[in-house]
């Protein structure tokens, strides 16, 4: 099942980019991932669908929510290693 796709736009201060030293295409990019970990770690988003928003692989998604701190196991650390134990 193909999904559909919509642009949202956003008015960003040109100095804004400047002082950020970032390129629109840079800035997206960022904003997309950021928000993806953001529903993400809100639970508003599961892994899949917010590694499509982030545009990177669920795997990829998932180590890097992990990097970040983003809780997103059902268990525990102790439970964890209680069960590989």
């Amino acid at each position: 099942m193909r999904s559909s796709v919509r642009e949202i736009k956003i008015k960003v201060p040109e100095d804004v980019l400047l002082s950020a030293s970032i390129s629109e295409k840079q800035l997206v990019h960022e904003m997309r991932e950021v928000l993806a970990f953001k529903l993400f770690s809100d639970g508003r988003l599961s892994g899949g669908t917010a590694a499509k928003l982030a545009e990177m692989p669920r795997v990829h998604f998932l180590l890097k929510a992990s990097q970040q701190n983003i809780e997103w196991l059902p268990y525990s650390k102790d439970e964890v290693r209680r069960e590989l134990a």
